[in-house]
Order: structure tokens, then sequence, then C-alpha cells
């Protein structure tokens, strides 16, 4: 069916050849890793934006040792079949369990990272991937069943636009406790989480599952691949840096939300 639009004209998006056209004659070559870029430069400012390649294969090595299966797993039980977006998909790690589960499905990702699907359309064949933001979503006005967000900027007018009434959002987000041991090695006064209200313009929680659990870290390169992929590693200094790079192990606790949401407006 194909629900990709033109980011310059917004009309539909079709494959000829090695490329995305539209009926204005606007084209986007897709990349011989499989992904299409449609991120236009007015999108994105002067400076650039999304993960780059050091934090992408830091998060790849993290996960793909199944430290967060908990967290895929959950998801991957409440999804459902149809046309799936996952809106920030990263390196694909969410959306390959998604893809999995439900072969059957139309799955597309977006992430304004161009590193990140690069990588995750070279993990994934079967899955559409843009390099889009989430602030200017490339797809069509109501054209998805479900929408995920893993960890990513919530942009709810865009996530409405494209949903369907009634489709349905998965949102995960960290809980309070979220890497509270990784804080504490790092900083002097470490903190918690700070979980904001679940309500959302336009959407209605219809379920939230909160999944907790520790898991053992048992390597120099395990712990750096965990902290270089969040923020905080931009966010420390020099000697906090030392103070996790001398650990051999460590306990983390995960904390996540699982927030299901069905648009109403």
């Amino acid at each position: 069916m194909g629900i990709l639009i033109c980011p310059v004209c917004g009309q539909k998006l079709t494959v000829s050849g090695k490329a995305y056209t539209c009926t204005a004659r606007h084209s986007f070559d897709i990349a011989k890793s499989g992904y299409v870029n449609l991120l236009l430069s007015k999108h994105t400012g002067k400076t650039v934006h999304g993960d780059n390649r050091f934090m992408v294969q830091a998060r790849r090595n993290f996960l793909e040792k199944g430290y967060y299966s908990p967290l895929r797993d959950a998801l991957c039980e409440k999804v459902h079949n149809g046309v799936i977006l996952d809106a920030g998909c990263g390196e694909g790690y969410y959306t390959a369990g998604i893809s999995e589960v439900l072969n059957n499905s139309e799955i597309y990702g977006i992430d304004i990272s161009k590193t990140a699907v690069e990588f995750a359309a070279k993990r994934c064949k079967n899955i559409t991937f843009a390099a889009a933001s989430v602030f200017h979503i490339p797809v069509a006005d109501s054209s998805c069943n479900s929408l995920v967000t893993i960890f990513s900027p919530y942009c709810g007018k865009e996530f409405r636009r494209v949903l369907r009434k009634g489709g349905t959002m998965f949102m995960a987000i960290p809980s309070e406790m979220h890497l509270w041991e990784l804080k504490k090695a790092v900083y002097d006064t470490p903190y918690k989480n700070e979980v904001k209200p679940y309500e959302l313009e336009g959407f209605g929680l219809a379920g939230k599952n909160r999944i907790t659990y520790k898991f053992q870290l048992d390597s120099r390169q395990d712990i750096q691949s965990l902290f270089s992929m969040t923020p905080y590693y931009y966010r420390t200094g020099k000697v906090q840096q030392e103070r996790l790079k001398a650990l051999d192990s460590l306990e983390v606790t995960a904390d996540f939300e699982l927030l299901i949401y069905r648009r109403t407006l």
C-alpha cells in the first residue's frame, strides 16, 4: 500500500527504480542499506541532530545482549496487526521485535539520525525505514493503526495526525528508579527521574504497565555501552566518567513504564 508522502509537497510517494518519487517529480534516492532520506534541511536546523555513530553502536551492542528484552517482550505482547509506525526507531531493536511477532503487518520506522536508520535498514529488510523528524513525519494523514514511541521525543500534533481515530499509541518512558545505580556511580548527588503526568491532549490512557527488574553488567564494555547510549554521557565531566571506567561490574535497575493510549480526537 505505502503511506509515505513527499516532505516537500505532501503527495504520495511511490517506489520508482531505486528512488521514491511523487507526481510533482520530487525524487528521493534509496540508500544501498535500504532506507530513504526524507529529512529536509529546514527540519533539522543548523546543527547535526539525532544520535551519532558512536551512540548508535553503543546502543546496538547493549541491546543485542538482551538487557532490555523484558521491555521489548512486553511491547510485542500488546501491539497488534495493522499499519504500524515506529516514530524514533533508532537502530531498529524494538521495530525488529514487532516485525518478528507481527509478520503480516505493514511496518515503518523513522528516525532523525541517518546513522540509526542505516543500521535499522541493514537489520530489517522487510521494514520500510526513512530518515525523518517526528516533528515533520512524512506519512499520510490517518494512515496508521498503531504508533510506537520508545524513549523518543513526543509530538502530539503529528502523532494524532498520522494515527487513525481510535488508533493506538504505545509509549515507553523511564520511571523514577531507572538506571539508579549507574547515576550513583557517576554523580555525587544522584536524582530520581521525574515521571510527568500521563494526560496527553487528544489521547485517552487505555493501559499502563510498569516493568522493573535488575540486571548485572559484568564487563567494562557493557557498562560503557549503557552509559554511552544515555544522555548522561554528554552531561558528565571527565572526573565522573573516570569513576565509571574503573568499575568491572555493576548491578543496575531497569524501571520502565509502558503506556497505551487511544487517539480520541
